[in-house]
C-alpha cells in the first residue's frame, strides 16, 4: 500500500483572491482541513485550518486591520507546500510530516491528484493488524492547561509556545471541563468588520449611588475565553490500550487528540502526531 492508496480525492481548491471567510467555509461544508490555492490550474500554495487558527490570533499582523471578507486568502496560504509522489511509501509521507511539523501533503504527478493528510494516515494506522505498539509507546508528557477564562489569544499563545495543537481547558477547581485544538480555533474565531477579534456582551448591574436601592444595567463587550469555543473532553484511553484503537478511537468522534487515563487521572495525551509515529 502507498500514498495514491490512501490519499483524499478529489482536491478542493481556491483561487488566491478569495477571502479567508469563503476558505473557512468550504472546509466546513466539506469537513476537511486543507485547501489548494491554484491559479490557472496551476498550485501556487495550500491553506489549511492551522494557518487560519495562527494568522486569525496573531497580535499585530497588518492584515488584521481589514474587514475579514476582504483579507486575501494569499496572506494567510502556505506558498511552498511540500509534495509528494503516489507512489512513495506512508511511512516517507509519515516522515515528511512529522520532520516539517505540517498535517498534509499534496500528491502530484505532472498534475495534482490528491491530498494525503494525517487524518488518512490514522485511519492507515487504525486497520493495520501487525502494528503491536501500546498507548503508552507514543504518548507525550506536554499536557498543556489553560483556564476556562482565559482569552483567546492566550491560548494560541500557549499553543505557539509550547509547540502543541491542542489544550485542556480547567475550571476554579483545576477540573478539565474542555479541550481546544487548532481546528476549534480556526473555525470559531473571525474578526469583525473593523479588524478585531470576536467579542461577546454581557449585562452588567450598578447601583446608581454607592448606597442607593435601585440598579441600572448596560452592556459590556469582552474578549472571547477559552470556555467559549472549547468542546466536550473526547473520550479517554488507558495508558495500555492499543494504538490502533485509540486511532480507531479518534475517527469515530472525529477528534486530533485523546487524553491517556491511568486511574481515572489524566496523565497524558496522545494525538493524531503521535500516531503518524506508529506509521514510520
Amino acid at each position: 500500500m502507498n500514498v495514491g492508496d490512501i490519499m483524499s480525492s478529489p482536491v478542493f481548491t481556491i483561487a488566491p483572491e478569495e477571502n479567508v471567510a469563503h476558505a473557512r467555509n468550504l472546509m466546513l461544508k466539506h469537513k476537511i482541513s486543507t485547501l489548494v490555492v491554484a491559479r490557472e490550474g496551476k498550485m501556487i500554495g495550500i491553506v489549511t485550518k492551522t494557518d487560519l487558527s495562527r494568522r486569525l490570533a496573531q497580535a499585530e499582523p497588518m492584515w488584521r486591520r481589514r474587514p475579514i471578507d476582504k483579507i486575501p486568502v494569499s496572506m494567510v496560504m502556505n506558498d511552498a507546500p511540500i509534495s509528494i509522489y503516489p507512489d512513495a511509501s506512508i511511512s516517507q509521507a509519515s516522515n515528511l510530516m512529522l520532520e516539517n511539523g505540517i498535517n498534509s501533503l499534496v500528491v502530484v504527478r505532472e498534475n495534482i491528484m490528491g491530498i494525503v493528510t494525517g487524518t488518512d494516515i490514522m485511519r492507515y494506522v487504525s486497520q493495520q493488524k501487525d502494528i503491536k505498539l501500546r498507548v503508552s509507546d507514543l504518548m507525550v508528557d506536554d499536557i498543556i492547561f489553560v483556564h476556562r477564562h482565559h482569552t483567546i489569544n492566550h491560548v494560541v499563545q500557549e499553543m505557539e509556545k509550547h509547540e502543541v495543537n491542542r489544550v485542556i481547558v480547567t475550571d476554579d477547581s483545576n477540573e478539565a471541563v474542555g479541550i481546544i485544538t487548532t481546528s476549534n480555533v480556526a473555525l470559531n474565531i473571525m474578526v469583525d468588520n473593523e479588524g478585531n477579534m470576536q467579542s461577546k456582551s454581557i449585562k452588567m448591574a450598578r447601583r446608581s449611588t454607592p448606597a442607593g436601592q435601585k440598579t441600572y444595567r448596560y452592556i459590556k463587550d469582552v474578549p472571547l475565553v477559552a470556555e467559549d469555543i472549547m468542546v466536550e473532553l473526547p473520550s479517554g484511553v488507558a495508558v495500555d490500550d492499543m494504538v490502533t484503537d485509540a486511532a480507531r478511537l479518534m475517527l469515530e468522534e472525529h477528534v486530533i487528540s485523546l487524553p491517556v487515563v491511568n486511574r481515572e487521572e489524566i496523565v497524558s495525551m496522545i494525538g493524531r502526531k503521535d500516531i503518524l509515529r506508529a506509521a514510520q
